[in-house]
């Protein structure tokens, strides 16, 4: 067991860390993604649904007539825009829409906190699903880590209570199992339904043995509002009044409870509109909706639960997203994810502080990039967010390049500088670009998000703090 849970978390460590840190971001991508738009204003504090869904569609009746559907992602407490799309054929486009206006909103071109939660669980640029695969596969592992550490650790939770700091090697151990039993419930929790959220990927036996060639759609009903809608009659009618339809919605859900408007057929005697029951506050991904007659008003059907196994997937998936958690939830699921990232850090350079060759020097100086380089990286892509010309072709993309780039560069210099050096500088150079992304925000997008600069200058003030770690450490680290 002690040497499964030993090389189960060298291979799988560098990218556990890497998913525990960007899955943690995402726990605020919304947040995120409102900074990283700053031109975009704050949702006003009392913005009534009903309003704000005559406004979209009143845009969508100019910009998207002629369209097959139109979906309205109604702004929450978490988003301060109408995200809007329309289909047309195989044409697909989405827009931005300001809640108190409806109007069209052109922010700078980005991908948003989006970024970090694709690259947690699919690794951006692999192809196909290779990167949920390789995702998967240290998800599996880390799960043997964690099984076969607590029957490694007799006294594990006794270890819990005990820390003693400069005492070198010992020391890091306490940390590793301070880290590794304070946020064992949520990482047991957290690797498993991250398992569960796709094992249709892994696992697609079951789905086609039941649903055939149809799997993927049937399971797609899963966790989007999928409805019959008959073809297009030909025959023109205007789009029924959505304030009675949405109060019946609100009925049954409650205030401020819905989340999307689907349209179909908008202008045709088929119409149909579907109104969406939003995921937050409730432990559940699987769809809750009403169906009306576009055209009537009439009620159709009505959607509000699936099938007890699908219920506890879906359960599951929210339980691994976290979207139906209050701030205060959400915060723990963040620092529950950076203990995570701790846990596995400190097992790394356990690691090397016992081990000596060219295997030690290999993992020493990929345990400098991949940790000290990807506090770099995030903030490399957040300035770039910032400092980027607005009018830059592919601005999205490079901003996504400069986070690349930047990790890339980390690792080029932790392999060039002596170990106990790029510790050192890494940090340091991680403490200085995230000061200025304090400064740069705050001389660049003053009405932003102050917290956020303060949170930037809390994490340089972290990053000094492990620079001077590094200095004084009795392992080999610095």
């Amino acid at each position: 067991m002690a040497g499964l849970h030993t090389w189960a978390g060298v291979l799988a460590g560098w990218l556990l860390y890497a998913i525990f840190i960007t899955g943690g971001i995402s726990y605020f991508r919304d947040e995120l993604t409102q900074w990283l738009r700053p031109e975009i204003p704050a949702r006003p504090a009392m913005l009534d649904q009903t309003e704000t869904a005559q406004r979209a569609l009143a845009t969508l009746a100019q910009q998207a007539g002629g369209a097959e559907q139109w979906q309205i992602n109604l702004p929450g407490a978490r988003s301060n825009v109408i995200d809007a799309a329309w289909e047309s054929g195989d044409d697909y486009q989405r827009a931005l829409l300001a809640p108190a206006s409806g109007a069209l909103l052109h922010p700078r071109d980005t991908e948003g906190g989006e970024f970090f939660y694709y690259l947690h669980f699919s690794l951006h640029y692999l192809p196909g699903t290779l990167g949920r695969w390789i995702v998967g596969l240290c998800a599996m592992m880390a799960l043997v880590v964690m099984v076969s550490g607590i029957i490694v650790h007799r006294r594990i939770f006794s270890d819990f209570f005990t820390f003693r700091p400069g005492k070198g090697q010992r020391s890091w151990l306490d940390a590793h199992n301070v880290g590794s039993v304070l946020g064992l419930p949520f990482h047991l929790m957290i690797v498993y339904t991250g398992l569960v959220t796709l094992m249709f990927t892994y696992m697609p036996w079951g789905a086609t043995a039941v649903f055939g060639q149809q799997a993927r759609s049937e399971l797609a009903k899963v966790m989007q509002v999928r409805f019959d809608t008959p073809a297009r009659s030909g025959q023109a009618a205007p789009l029924t009044d959505v304030s009675p339809l949405m109060a019946q919605a609100t009925a049954q859900w409650g205030k401020d409870s819905i989340g999307r408007i689907i349209v179909t057929h908008p202008g045709d005697a088929s119409a149909r509109i579907a109104i969406a029951r939003s995921d937050t506050g409730r432990l559940s991904v699987s769809p809750s909706y009403l169906l009306f007659d576009g055209v009537s008003g009439t009620q159709l059907a009505r959607h509000e639960s699936a099938s007890p196994a699908l219920t506890t997937w879906g359960a599951a998936y929210a339980l691994h997203l976290g979207r139906y958690a209050d701030p205060v939830l959400r915060c723990l699921y963040f620092l529950s994810s950076m203990l995570g990232a701790a846990m596995v850090a400190t097992g790394m350079l356990l690691w090397t502080a016992k081990r000596q060759g060219a295997g030690r020097r290999i993992v020493e100086r990929g345990n400098v990039a991949c940790i000290a380089g990807l506090a770099s990286a995030v903030a490399a892509f957040m300035l770039a967010n910032r400092l980027l010309p607005l009018a830059m072709p592919d601005r999205a993309q490079w901003e996504i390049h400069c986070f690349f780039l930047c990790w890339g560069a980390s690792v080029v210099h932790a392999a060039w500088r002596p170990a106990s050096r790029s510790w050192q500088e890494q940090w340091l150079t991680a403490a200085l670009l995230w000061t200025s992304l304090a400064v740069v925000d705050a001389l660049a997008a003053p009405r932003a998000f102050p917290i956020f600069d303060m949170a930037f200058l809390c994490l340089a003030w972290a990053f000094i703090k492990c620079r001077d770690v590094c200095k004084r450490t009795h392992l080999s680290i610095g």
